[in-house]
């Protein structure tokens, strides 16, 4: 399931904080910060989706991601190869050496890297 733009910035500082009460969240939260209400209605359907798991701590909530960063980032990565390059990674690279979003020194580290498995 995918998320939006305002849900996977609330999921970046989960990420980067391993967890976090109401008030932690919206102090990582990058400039303007939204308001608490906002975060915490973020935070009350990313629940719903299941991406995040909330604690009782006495009367707050702590809240914690359920799915980590690198599966999100694998499985956005995958979808947009099945949805905008044929399921084809070889496509997206392509794409990126025709757009000059990719250098043949960055192609030569990834090659190195496949090497390497």
């Amino acid at each position: 399931m995918a998320l939006t733009k305002a849900e996977e910035t609330v999921m970046m500082v989960l990420w980067k904080l391993g967890n976090g009460l109401l008030m932690e969240v919206v102090d990582n939260m990058p400039n303007p910060q939204p308001h608490k209400n906002t975060v915490a209605t973020i935070l009350k359907i990313l629940v719903g989706k299941e991406f995040v798991e909330v604690e009782q701590v006495g009367r707050i909530h702590r809240y914690h991601p359920k799915i980590s960063k690198e599966d999100y980032s694998k499985a956005t990565l995958t979808g947009v190869a099945k949805g905008y390059f044929e399921g084809s990674f070889n496509n997206i690279v392509s794409f990126l050496v025709d757009e000059k979003k990719i250098s043949v020194q960055d192609l030569e580290l990834l090659l190195k890297q496949l090497k390497k498995k």
